[in-house]
């Protein structure tokens, strides 16, 4: 199941974000730069990473795994710019753009997570769709040539 990553708007988004958010960072206090700075900056990147990594798997169950973890670490970034709002690291109207932006990118994973699990459900119920037809054309199948199958 590999995609090309880069073709994904959810992926689009999120690598912006990551690069919204390493500006944004690169202002907060140097006493932060292995604190905050370090954990928002490693979730935002997360989020990109996941989705990629997930697009080279081989099932659709794994990159929904790694779908999902994509906005677990989005959920670390809003909560990490929470906090950096309350320290009065980012102004008012920077907390208010960038949480508008990771509100929209989480629904983005939400549809897309429908999407995929939509899929690979409607995959699951016509391979069985189509093994309980097969197994039913072998039970109305005269003994003789089930014995040449």
């Amino acid at each position: 199941m590999t995609h090309d990553f880069k073709k994904l708007d959810i992926w689009k988004n999120s690598h912006a974000l990551s690069l919204e958010i390493y500006a944004m960072t690169s202002r907060f206090p140097d006493s932060e730069k292995f604190g905050l700075t370090n954990q928002l900056r490693r979730a935002a990147a997360s989020v990109s990473a996941n989705i990629a990594e997930g697009c080279g798997r081989g099932s659709k169950a794994d990159f929904l795994r790694f779908l999902y973890n994509a906005f677990g670490s989005l959920k670390e970034c809003e909560s990490f710019l929470l906090l950096a709002n309350d320290l009065s690291y980012i102004s008012e109207g920077a907390f208010i753009k960038i949480s508008s932006e990771v509100d929209m990118l989480g629904r983005m994973l939400n549809g897309f997570i429908a999407y995929i699990t939509y899929i690979r459900n409607n995959e699951t119920t016509t391979s069985q769709a189509n093994n309980t037809r097969q197994s039913n054309d072998l039970q109305s199948t005269p003994n003789n040539l089930q014995s040449k199958m």
